[in-house]
């Protein structure tokens, strides 16, 4: 528990500062190489070990996570409609609200997609720097409580 602490922090001095840096990720053929190795590299039994004291610790942590590295594309309730669809700077991303959205019964589907990214603009966020744990947490976070606690219908 302690050598997580000073992570916590990090991350939430990061998202205090409010800072907007981009993730690097590749353009054009080499973002498909990118997206092809990471898929490669996903290991869905990785999740398999991963435990949370509470699903609130999953919970928290998955909202640190959304809110640090999915919500500029996102947005804030998972509706698809961050800052950078509003400026038009990425394409829109699916609601993850909307009753027929294709990860709602898929978890294992939901991670790889969170670790892989794909060419239309997603972040592999495997390659760049969320562990599985993130991961888990951050899937759990959108399947347990934006879906839970949002409608697509709502604001």
């Amino acid at each position: 528990m302690r050598a997580l602490i000073p992570g916590l922090a990090a991350l939430t001095w990061l998202a205090a500062c409010g800072t907007q840096e981009e993730v690097p990720v590749a353009q054009g053929p080499t973002r498909a190489d990118s997206v092809q190795a990471a898929d490669q590299m996903f290991d869905p039994s990785a999740f398999d070990t991963i435990q949370w004291a509470t699903d609130s610790e999953a919970i928290e942590r998955g909202n640190l996570v959304f809110r640090i590295s999915c919500s500029k594309c996102h947005g804030e309730s998972g509706r698809g409609n961050g800052n950078f669809v509003l400026k038009a700077d990425t394409l829109r991303p699916p609601s993850f609200l909307a009753a027929e959205w294709r990860f709602a019964d898929d978890p294992i589907g939901l991670r790889r997609q969170i670790f892989t990214g794909n060419v239309a603009g997603m972040p592999y966020w495997g390659l760049v720097g969320l562990k599985y744990r993130d991961i888990d947490a951050v899937a759990l976070y959108i399947t347990r409580f934006l879906r839970t606690n949002y409608s697509d219908n709502a604001g």
